[in-house]
């Protein structure tokens, strides 16, 4: 088969799931990850014929993006921060506006010369990395509840040559440590077991659940406990950072509140959607 010829069947196979454009972004992302070839590469070369491997490989790809499965698990890899991260359906697919946050972590570290930090639910590492990776003098410690994600993210900090100390811990527990930091950082779940309802079946079916979602009855739970802790185990004048549900901005600013944090700020994504916040122990 030549390579238009498997871009139409793509286009023909997806075009009622996904839009165009979309199904252009799969068929580079894919011929650049199994092919080596460029969009320039396949609008040079559109005849060149595949192998009986690279066919394998191309239309099994195109089942699994018919069932929804995200393509960054199925080519294993995302980029985050510049740096690229294997990724598996054991964590949470890095998204732009977690890199946003660590955008503006980076900037406090460098403005307050922090030396040590604390990631909360570490997932593929990549907040963790990214920090250890632009600050090499660092001391960076990354924890999780899932043994099959630190697994992921072990790998990558070996990919990138950093140092960061994994630990398995479930934060919802008593977690027993002497350790403070100049900043923790989390992603948490946030996501609220109503809201499934209006999630892409991409996310529903094929993230993980554990690293998603929060009882209606209780949406700020890991707000409380990470911001309980942080007020044990930061050093004075240490920054916490959260990334947020939307809907809960005022309410974490709140919870901070009444633990004792000043200088708070609540920071919107770029789709406008307030998605961060920073406070001063």
């Amino acid at each position: 088969m030549e390579l238009v010829t498997f871009k139409k069947e793509m286009h023909a196979q997806l075009m009622d799931s996904y839009p165009k454009n979309e199904i252009d972004s799969f068929f580079y992302a894919l011929t650049d990850h199994y092919l080596g070839m460029s969009k320039t590469d396949c609008a040079l070369h559109p005849t060149r014929l595949l192998s009986v491997f690279q066919m394998i490989v191309l239309k099994s790809s195109l089942t699994q993006l018919k069932k929804q499965v995200p393509l960054q698990y199925i080519i294993g890899q995302t980029c985050f921060q510049r740096l690229s991260f294997n990724v598996s359906p054991s964590v949470l697919i890095p998204r732009p506006e977690t890199e946003e946050l660590v955008d503006w972590a980076i900037d406090s570290i460098q403005s307050s010369n922090a030396q040590s930090v604390l990631d909360i639910g570490t997932g593929s590492g990549c907040i963790a990395i990214s920090l250890a990776y632009t600050f090499p003098k660092a001391t960076i410690k990354a924890i999780d509840i899932s043994e099959s994600a630190l697994q992921i993210a072990k790998q990558n900090a070996k990919q990138h040559q950093v140092t960061v100390g994994f630990e398995c811990v479930n934060i919802l527990e008593n977690y027993n440590t002497k350790d403070t930091y100049d900043l923790i950082i989390s992603n948490p779940p946030y996501v609220a077991d109503s809201e499934k309802k209006q999630m892409n079946a991409n996310v529903l079916d094929h993230e993980p659940h554990q690293a998603l979602f929060v009882p209606d009855s209780d949406p700020l739970l890991f707000y409380n406990t990470i911001g309980s802790f942080a007020s044990q185990h930061l050093s004075n004048k240490g920054l916490l950072f959260f990334e947020i549900n939307e809907q809960y901005g005022k309410s974490v600013i709140a919870l901070l509140k009444k633990l004792e944090f000043h200088d708070i700020e609540l920071r919107k994504d770029f789709r406008g959607k307030d998605r961060m916040i920073r406070a001063k122990k």
